[in-house]
């Protein structure tokens, strides 16, 4: 028995007494160092009661605490009876039960992968569970209580017995069954008992071989299995059932009905048979039914066929051997081709194409007006009357002993439309005709063509009406109106009807001046027949001129220079005017400006001016020297001229332009330009407040020294051929502008020479530094 305490200080070691309740004498004691703090006192007698008591003593012995606790001992050795395994994955213990034991474990151990197990049950017999088959164990049983369990019984020797073996079952005929399994390790012999559901005999057999047929069954009869595998020890092992279902019988007394539906169909008829759980009816063209009662239908049928029906019974087991083949024609099909053939205008053939499993055919033609024919015929043609203008509807029937045909597709045939006879034709422009009649029978549009035009259709419509337009001009045509349907076609032997057009319209080569200047000569076309009048009008703002001629060209006099027209021609026959031709604009050449005047702006630019000048639309000035020349185009009444050179004397002239480009050549009096500015001006301080001024002159003209200031303003004038000149007191400490420009024989000065700045000190009462300070613009 097994006491813990608690450590007790100053204690070096511990005493436990045991005395039995039924006993004033110990019985047993045990002696622990004082770090212990639990201890066990054995040879106790089994499931007693005792008194412990636990003794805490120093090291001279003396006891310095005590305490007592009651407890029991530990229950009896069971003993083991019996062991045996019936199931691979147990094995049951039968022991002998002791007094005060609560409870028993059951501890099984195995070599075998190290297993060890303990299982605790309450009573005898006991079983050990999650074994492994055909492996032996060593088993022992403990008794337990409160106060523990007790020591193993004696062990025993056990070996598992072999597992089921796994039956797999096929039934590869009605009457007969094959079990095959997995060879079972450990095994000598196999027992297989077979029994019919619902009977009590059962059949017995022994083998060695994984695989066992069973014979002589019945047809779709479930029967079960049961299989044992033995040992080496000659014990049997765990069982296993199966149940397997075997084929069932071909169906018999197979019938076939064609059904009167819209798609057709076959009705199938059988008689059952036992086990089967449903009925497979086949085609000979693969269509199929199926249904768990004694019929089923199969749809829709293919027409024009003679093929056969065979019935097979399923279950779980598989499919049984096919029914006796049932013989049946179908319906025959609709013909597939139909075709119309007319001969002669009003007598047409319907014919088509031969079908298989047909006794007759039936046509039927119906008029788009209602009115039909019947044929009933064994061959593959009929003849109907048939009319221009009509639509015939024909459908074809074919017959044999299944019933008729569905109906075929619906053949459309439609007769040419007829040609219409009150054809009317007008002009109503020079070169359009309108053509009108009245619709005709079959028709849905009209072409209306022109005979001399190659036959191109001008007009497509469904109206009774039509406009050719964009016809050649002074010609006859013949016109045919060509009635057409969208599936028959066009009638193409409709008769022609003649008209002519108006004159073609000339067209204005040319209209150029002769040697008046006053006349002008026009030359055209004359696309017309002989005999044809041609007449040019020329129309301006004020006037109009007109000439006649039968000959491609005349003459349009006494107009005036300066002025525009708009010149015209048409031609007249009999059937009338043409179209204007397109207008061509003329002008006469333009006059000369009354009055120009040269103006120079600068040293190297000129404005010209001028009056303006009756039909000119744009002027070229120019200015012509020996030195060179100046240009101007212009739509204005005045130029500047860049490029003239000073000092030089210019010709003038003008070029006046009209809109067509006609000119009138005017000349001028001359125009000379001014003298030219002094170049390398330069400016020095002298004595007593002078400046002096230098430059160099391009000829021998005066020049004049304008210097102006702030506060004052200076001038001096050179004399001839002098190209300096002194300007006397003169303000120092002023900012001054500086111009020389040369003096005209007429006296007038330059305007346009540049100014140039000038910054000048004092020093003193003097003038001191002169500085540069740049150029300045003439304003």
């Amino acid at each position: 028995m097994t006491v813990r305490w608690s450590r007790y200080s100053g204690a070096s070691s511990y005493k436990i007494t045991a005395t039995p309740k039924n006993s004033p004498q110990p019985s047993a004691f045990a002696q622990f160092s004082g770090n212990s703090v639990m201890g066990s006192v054995n040879s106790l007698s089994a499931n007693t009661m005792y008194t412990m008591r636990v003794e805490a003593i120093d090291k001279a012995g003396n006891i310095l605490s005590s305490a007592e606790l009651d407890g029991s001992s530990s229950p009896e050795v069971p003993n083991i009876k019996q062991t045996y395994s019936k199931k691979s994955d147990r094995i049951s213990v039968e022991f002998s039960e002791v007094m005060g034991a609560s409870g028993y474990i059951l501890r099984a151990e195995s070599e075998v992968g190290d297993f060890f197990s303990e299982t605790a049950v309450t009573s005898s017999p006991g079983t050990v569970l999650q074994l492994q088959p055909y492996t032996d164990y060593t088993l022992s049983v403990m008794s337990v209580n409160s106060a523990g369990r007790s020591q193993p019984s004696a062990p025993v020797q056990i070996r598992t017995v072999v597992v089921a073996p796994q039956l797999n079952t096929t039934s590869p005929r009605n009457d007969t069954i094959l079990v095959t399994w997995s060879p079972v390790n450990d095994t000598v012999l196999y027992t297989l008992c077979i029994i019919k559901e619902g009977s009590n005999s059962r059949l017995k057999l022994n083998t060695s071989d994984p695989f066992m047929t069973f014979d002589g069954l019945e047809p779709g009869t479930t029967y079960c299995i049961k299989g044992t595998a033995w040992d080496l020890d000659g014990r049997p092992g765990d069982d296993l059932t199966v149940c397997q279902i075997t084929r069932p019988l071909s169906p018999e007394a197979v019938q076939v009905f064609l059904t009167q539906t819209r798609s057709g169909g076959l009705a199938v008829y059988w008689q059952m048979v036992h086990g089967a759980d449903v009925y497979l009816a086949r085609t000979s063209t693969g269509q199929n039914c199926s249904a768990s009662e004694r019929f089923c239908m199969i749809s829709p049928l293919s027409c024009g066929q003679n093929h056969s029906v065979t019935v097979t019974a399923e279950n779980s087991a598989g499919t049984s051997n096919p029914s006796d083949p049932e013989e049946f024609i179908t319906f025959p099909c609709p013909v597939e081709r139909i075709w119309v053939d007319e001969h002669q205008a009003g007598s047409c053939w319907v014919s088509w194409t031969e079908m298989p499993l047909v006794e007759y055919y039936i046509a039927f033609v119906k008029r788009d007006d209602g009115s039909e024919e019947r044929c009933n015929t064994t061959d593959t043609t009929c003849h109907f009357y048939c009319m221009c203008g009509y639509t015939y509807l024909i459908t074809m029937f074919t017959y044999n002993q299944a019933g008729s045909s569905p109906p075929g597709d619906v053949f459309n045939y439609t007769t040419i439309p007829c040609c219409p006879e009150d054809v009317t034709i007008a002009l109503v422009s020079t070169e359009t005709l309108e053509i009108m009649w009245s619709s005709v029978r079959g028709a849905e549009l009209y072409e209306t063509t022109a005979e001399e035009i190659d036959d191109v259709i001008h007009c497509k419509d469904t109206a009774p009406v039509c406009a050719l337009s964009n016809l050649r001009c002074n010609t006859q045509y013949s016109v045919v109106v060509t009635p057409c349907s969208e599936i028959r076609g066009c009638n193409r032997t409709c008769k022609p009807h003649t008209h002519e057009t108006a004159p073609c319209s000339p067209e204005i080569l040319s209209v150029s001046q002769t040697n008046s200047s006053s006349s002008v000569s026009v030359l055209y076309t004359a696309p017309n027949t002989p005999n044809t009048t041609y007449t040019v009008t020329a129309v301006g703002l004020t006037d109009t001129h007109t000439c006649q001629s039968l000959s491609t060209s005349c003459q349009l006099t006494q107009l005036p220079c300066g002025a525009t027209y708009d010149v015209t021609a048409y031609a007249r026959t009999a059937v009338g005017p043409s179209l204007s031709s397109y207008s061509v604009p003329l002008e006469t050449g333009p006059c000369c400006p009354h009055t120009l005047t040269v103006d120079q702006v600068t040293q190297a630019m000129t404005n010209v001016t001028w009056s303006p000048a009756t039909g000119a639309r744009s002027y070229v000035t120019a200015l012509t020297s020996s030195r060179g020349h100046a240009k101007c185009h212009t739509m204005d009444t005045h130029c500047l001229m860049g490029c003239i050179t000073c000092g030089t004397n210019y010709s003038v002239s003008l070029e006046a332009i009209s809109r067509t480009g006609h000119k009138a050549e005017c000349r001028y009096h001359g125009f000379s330009s001014s003298a030219c500015c002094p170049s390398s001006v330069k400016l020095y301080r002298m004595a007593n407040r002078t400046l002096r001024v230098y430059w160099h002159s391009s000829g021998p003209q005066n020049h004049t020294v304008n210097l102006i200031g702030t506060g004052t303003n200076h001038t001096c004038i050179s004399p001839p051929l002098s190209s300096s000149c002194d300007v006397a007191k003169v303000m120092c400490g002023d900012v001054y502008t500086m111009v020389v420009a040369p003096v005209n024989q007429d006296g007038s000065k330059v305007t346009f020479c540049p100014g140039r700045i000038y910054s000048v000190s004092c020093s003193g009462s003097n003038v001191g530094m002169v500085i540069y300070r740049g150029k300045r613009s003439v304003d």
